[in-house]
Order: C-alpha cells, then sequence, then structure tokens
C-alpha cells in the first residue's frame, strides 16, 4: 500500500519553506491538565490548526486518560489535507490495521512499552499498511537500543509516558538525549514545548520537528500560537 500523506516529506517540505515544522496535536483531556476541550469542537479546532503551516496533526485516540477515540481520528483524516499521526499505546497489528483504516498517515510506538522482537513486529506491520512510524523513547537506553530498527521518525518525549506525562520535565530532555542519536531518520522533540523558544531550542540540540499537545489546547488562540511557533523558522 502506497502512503497516501508522508509526515517525513512534509516536515522536509516545511524546513525547505522556511518554518519550523510543528505537529499539531487534538488531545481532549490531561492527566496533568484535565479538560481540554472545554466544550468545543474538535474538528473546528483541527480546522484552524490545518490552516497554520504546521507539517501535520496528531490525534490521540486513548480514551481513559485522554479522551480520545478511533471515531475522532477518522473524522480529523476526513477534514484535513495534512498528514495524521496516530497516538495510542499500540501494542498489536490489529491496532495499525485499525489506523490505516482510519485514515492515518503514520503511528506511535513507544520503546518503553515494547519488547525488540514486538517492535519489529508492529514496524514491519506499519509499512506493510503504507503508514509511517514515529518510534519514541525517552531513555538513553531506550535510544541506543532501537538505533537499528527500521522506524520512520525518531521522536523524544520529554516526559515520562509511563507515568502519563505528569513529570516536570522539559525540553532540556531533548537536548539531553539527542546528542546519543547518530542516525539520519527526522527527530520530533515531544512534549512540554510552548514556547518559540523552546522550539529553538530543540531545533539547536538536533530535532527536526516538535510535537505540542497541550500546550495549543491551551492557547487564547491557536492559529496565533502556531504561527508564531513555526516562525521559529528554518534553519534555526
Amino acid at each position: 500500500m502506497s502512503l497516501k500523506r508522508s509526515l517525513v516529506k512534509n516536515i522536509r517540505r516545511r524546513q525547505e519553506e522556511g518554518f519550523f515544522p510543528v505537529i499539531s496535536e487534538i488531545k481532549l483531556r490531561s492527566k496533568k491538565a484535565g479538560d481540554l476541550l472545554h466544550g468545543r469542537d474538535p474538528l473546528a479546532l483541527v480546522q484552524e490548526m490545518a490552516t497554520c503551516p504546521v507539517a501535520g496533526i496528531s490525534v490521540v485516540t486513548e480514551p481513559r486518560y485522554f479522551g480520545g477515540s478511533m471515531e475522532l481520528l477518522k473524522n480529523v483524516a476526513q477534514s484535513v489535507d495534512l498528514p495524521v499521526l496516530h497516538k495510542d499505546f499500540i501494542k498489536t497489528t490489529k491496532q495499525i490495521e485499525e489506523s490505516a483504516k482510519s485514515g492515518a498517515s503514520a503511528i506511535l510506538l513507544i520503546a518503553s512499552m515494547l519488547e525488540d522482537q514486538e517492535l519489529i513486529k508492529l514496524l514491519d506491520a506499519a509499512s506493510k499498511c503504507g503508514l509511517e512510524s514515529l518510534l519514541e523513547v525517552h531513555t538513553i537506553s531506550e535510544m541506543q537500543r532501537v538505533q537499528q530498527l527500521p522506524f520512520d521518525l525518531l521522536g523524544i518525549n520529554n516526559r515520562d509516558i509511563t507515568i502519563l506525562e505528569v513529570d516536570d520535565t522539559d525540553v532540556g530532555h531533548t537536548e539531553k538525549l539527542a546528542r546519543y542519536y547518530n542516525g539520519k531518520k527526522p527527530v520530533i522533540s515531544e512534549s512540554s514545548i510552548s514556547t518559540p523558544d523552546e522550539v529553538r531550542r530543540a531545533g539547536k540540540a538536533g530535532a527536526d520537528a516538535v510535537l505540542v499537545g497541550t500546550a495549543v489546547m491551551c492557547a487564547p488562540s491557536i492559529s496565533q500560537f502556531l504561527k508564531e511557533m513555526t516562525s521559529v523558522g528554518w534553519p534555526v
């Protein structure tokens, strides 16, 4: 199956256009911040995000802690002409097949939650379904463990997903970990990024893009916020 929309290519395209690539996330709630939607229409928020020069849209579908659903993923994928990243605790090939059917362009796989053989199996399944893979790490040991795996993008989560990102680490975590990556795939700094200065720091540390979740949902103006973040520019 061919890729419908490539997140990798769109990140590179935004760089060529002189924007800092931002993946803007729709997340309905978080354990740390609580309700993030505040009665708003999630599709209206996504469409506002899509008016900005973002590299893609991330959709959190995990229902228990983050309030998401596969229906949300499907609706978002149908409503924007951008690569859509499916974020959840993906552990089975069935979930990957459902991602593809729902219109996702890429999936998140979390190194801390999967053994090596599981990762290899899921990366292969994603490729066969025409999906790119964002492989997320949070520690140096995870970085070293996954370096040689056939992922498409490497994510450095500044927060610890195993405790539902309630810790207070920041972009300094990307600055610490990025130096240990010696590959060529795009690096995404994820979570705990809310200012242009933090975007700049991530870029200087080696990130090719940032993924912004809670901060964009809490911004007084989503479009103004994203324009400020992307206007950091490329190269930094």
